[in-house]
């Protein structure tokens, strides 16, 4: 009985981490500031290619508040290298297309780290939309 109390304790502190965590990185208002060189974000309706992790409904749920309807979208002539991606003629990288609000955009931009780990550029999908798309910094 001893060993089910200890291990409960245990999984109720792990989730307890987990969940601090998951606020610290991508809802605190703490952990990021964004920097004074970015422009802001225009309003309207914006179209993301995303490719990593926000690929993933509990992410974008967690990261701006709903899973949203994503389609299907490819970037052709890129591959993924890690977190990033690089230009290779011939390659494509297979993603989605999220269509945000300007205030889940500053929530995307929050959890990327836009101006510290991350910068959003224009890039055109192999179906010729333009979106905006997360790229690492140097």
């Amino acid at each position: 009985m001893r060993t089910f109390k200890w291990l409960g304790a245990l999984t109720f502190g792990a989730l307890l981490v987990l969940t601090g965590w998951l606020w610290l990185s991508m809802l605190s208002p703490w952990t990021y500031d964004r920097p004074d060189h970015l422009n802001p974000v225009q309003e309207g309706p914006h179209r993301v290619f995303v490719y990593g992790t926000l690929t993933h409904a509990p992410i974008r749920w967690l990261v701006y508040g709903r899973a949203g309807e994503p389609e299907p979208a490819a970037l052709e002539d890129f591959e993924r290298t890690g977190l990033d991606l690089s230009p290779a003629p011939g390659a494509r990288v297979e993603g989605l297309l999220l269509r945000v609000k300007a205030e889940e955009l500053e929530r995307l931009d929050r959890y990327e780290r836009l101006g510290i780990r991350y910068e959003r550029v224009r890039m055109t999908l192999s179906d010729g939309r333009r979106v905006w798309v997360y790229q690492r910094l140097d």
